[in-house]
């Protein structure tokens, strides 16, 4: 082949994105499907677990102000209605023969259990996100590594070694991993914040917990000594 004519001939080569996808080698194609659908489905749980990790972190916060506001908090919808409405149930619940500290115990577990009901709600999504930021660099790599090959062989069967028979598969190889690379740090991104941030929501509710069924077993027992003296 004349050399004058590699340059042409890799000119020819679509090199744009779509070019690259379209002219890829099918086991190629097919793992660059696999990786934009892996990214769609990436930013639709990273969209969906902003808003609701958002309107956590607002329960969290309202929680605790109804908490310091003393006395028997009324919450109207979300987690801290669910927490405060378990935490009523097991107010109600009177035992005369259990202590403060079983009364106490058995009303923080009831809020306990609910909230973390509602975290692995909140958590459905996030373990996708740990495998797409951990496997899609090694699926790129894989696709990577197809396209070398092939352009290797391509060299074998034309015997060229010229930029015109090595550049499109090259390209369409590191797009592969490139793709890889577009899926996995957003997602990995993502789940490390979505990880930081419901752990700091639960940690807010568990501090409310605690005031809250300690003050909920105090004045169940201040009432049972006011019933006993009556």
């Amino acid at each position: 082949m004349d050399p004058t004519t590699a340059p042409a001939a890799t000119a020819g080569h679509d090199f744009s994105f779509l070019g690259l996808f379209l002219q890829a080698d099918p086991i190629v194609k097919g793992v660059m499907i696999l990786l934009v659908l892996a990214s769609v489905v990436s930013w639709t749980i990273i969209i969906e677990k902003v808003v609701r990790i958002a309107g956590a972190r607002r329960q969290a916060k309202a929680f605790a102000r109804l908490v310091a506001s003393g006395g028997m908090p009324e919450a109207r919808s979300g987690i801290s209605a669910r927490v405060v409405g378990a935490a009523q149930e097991a107010w109600r619940d009177q035992d005369a023969s259990e202590t403060r500290a079983e009364r106490r115990e058995r009303i923080e577990r009831a809020m306990r259990a609910v909230l973390t009901l509602d975290l692995k709600r909140l958590q459905i999504g996030l373990p996708f996100l740990a495998s797409a930021g951990s496997a899609a660099p090694f699926i790129g790599l894989f696709g990577t590594v197809w396209g070398i090959m092939n352009s290797f062989s391509s060299i074998a069967k034309s015997q060229d070694t010229s930029l015109a028979v090595v550049a499109p598969g090259i390209a369409e190889a590191l797009f592969a991993t490139a793709i890889g690379l577009v899926v996995a740090i957003p997602a990995v991104l993502a789940y490390n914040k979505f990880s930081t941030d419901l752990a700091k929501v639960q940690a807010s509710f568990v501090s409310g917990i605690g005031i809250l069924g300690n003050r909920l077993a105090r004045d169940r027992g201040h009432h049972a000594r006011s019933a006993a003296a009556e």
